[in-house]
């Protein structure tokens, strides 16, 4: 049985050269301006075909693949960017989005200015069972089994002044450190409604898509990889309340069940103007909760599939549409983390949280 790696600082170096011995780049790339049919091996003699129609046209090739991943909210952005390097490094990816033409358009840009050719698109809206259902079938009718499940989509939760939010110039020391938490509260709001939409998407809809996918990944054949995206406001050490940080250290004893009743309590207090007196992050309250419970979530699943590498990781400070492109590093650069955990080698760490590539105690 795995076992958990010990807390230490892990660099990318010291994990990556066994990641890609039995990953590599399709060899026959598509012609530019195309758009490819897709074949992927379900790790059997038999392959089954994909097609993706673009412009009335389709094209038909056989590819070999026999690694297959889920990116989610991938049309833009840190996702997007995971799908393309994981799909570089030979492993087949379903991109998936709430919305179908901006996937759609996202598998195509990849396809014309990446040419790759083992990428392709499937709704999905993780706050809707019946859509994470869909896909979960469409997994398992054309490829069999999940190697690898990116859990990326995510939403901020709060509605925000964005002219007032730039006017005040926040650099990206304030910003990560926490210390912009006192200048934000007069353009940065967080309403009941949203909070619900956002613990849905972040922690509630990070679950369904991994229920859904359990049985798949079960099936793989090279270990399954789960990645869940997180956040530098996940760390507890921005927990005011002493006993909910303790609560949520306490992994041995949480379940999904105690982590739901917290999150109901989060969002009693809120609905009664009571977060600050108990205790609970002012920074984008909803979010920083939801990625806390998130990397909890996390090693709840890794000690209950030790035979899999299930790992949080906070991509980086990424200009983005989340931090309204306050961020400093690009989404290329924040995506090194998710794929490098999403190509761990069987003795690779688990149930950990990453900051970017280096593996950190944050609890």
């Amino acid at each position: 049985m795995a076992t958990t790696h010990p807390y230490k600082t892990l660099t990318s170096s010291e994990i990556q050269p066994p990641l890609l011995r039995h990953c590599r780049p399709n060899p026959s790339k598509p012609s530019r301006h195309r758009a490819p049919t897709l074949s992927f091996g379900n790790g059997g003699e038999r392959s089954r075909k994909v097609e993706r129609v673009r412009g009335g046209g389709v094209v038909a090739r056989i590819a070999p693949y026999t690694r297959f991943a889920v990116v989610t909210g991938a049309n833009k952005g840190i996702g997007l960017e995971v799908a393309r390097q994981l799909a570089l490094e030979g492993v087949a990816v379903v991109l998936t989005a709430r919305d179908k033409k901006r996937g759609s358009e996202a598998v195509d840009s990849l396809c014309h200015e990446s040419d790759l050719s083992n990428i392709v698109f499937h709704q999905l809206d993780v706050r809707d069972p019946s859509s994470v259902n869909s896909l979960a079938n469409f997994i398992r009718s054309e490829f069999g089994k999940l190697d690898i499940l990116i859990n990326n989509a995510a939403v901020v939760g709060v509605s925000v002044d964005i002219e007032g939010l730039r006017a005040l110039n926040i650099d990206a020391h304030t910003w990560t450190s926490g210390k912009a938490t006192n200048l934000i509260q007069g353009v940065i709001h967080q309403t009941y409604d949203e909070a619900v939409t956002c613990l849905d998407t972040n922690y509630y809809g990070c679950k369904r898509v991994t229920e859904a996918l359990l049985p798949l990944l079960k099936l793989s054949t090279s270990g399954a990889r789960i990645v869940n995206a997180s956040s530098l406001a996940s760390e507890l050490k921005r927990m005011p309340n002493d006993e909910i940080r303790n609560l949520l250290t306490d992994v041995d004893n949480l379940d999904e069940e105690k982590i739901e009743h917290l999150l109901s309590t989060f969002l009693e207090d809120l609905k009664n103007g009571g977060l600050e007196a108990a205790g609970w992050p002012m920074m984008l309250p909803a979010y920083s909760v939801s990625k806390m419970v998130l990397n909890v979530y996390t090693r709840i699943l890794a000690k209950r599939h030790p035979e899999m590498r299930i790992n949080c990781v906070r991509p980086g400070f990424v200009k983005s549409d989340i931090n309204w492109n306050m961020g400093i590093i690009s989404a290329e650069e924040g995506a090194k983390g998710p794929v490098m955990l999403a190509l761990l080698p069987d003795d690779g760490p688990t149930g950990c949280y990453f900051d970017q590539t280096n593996l950190t105690r944050v609890w």
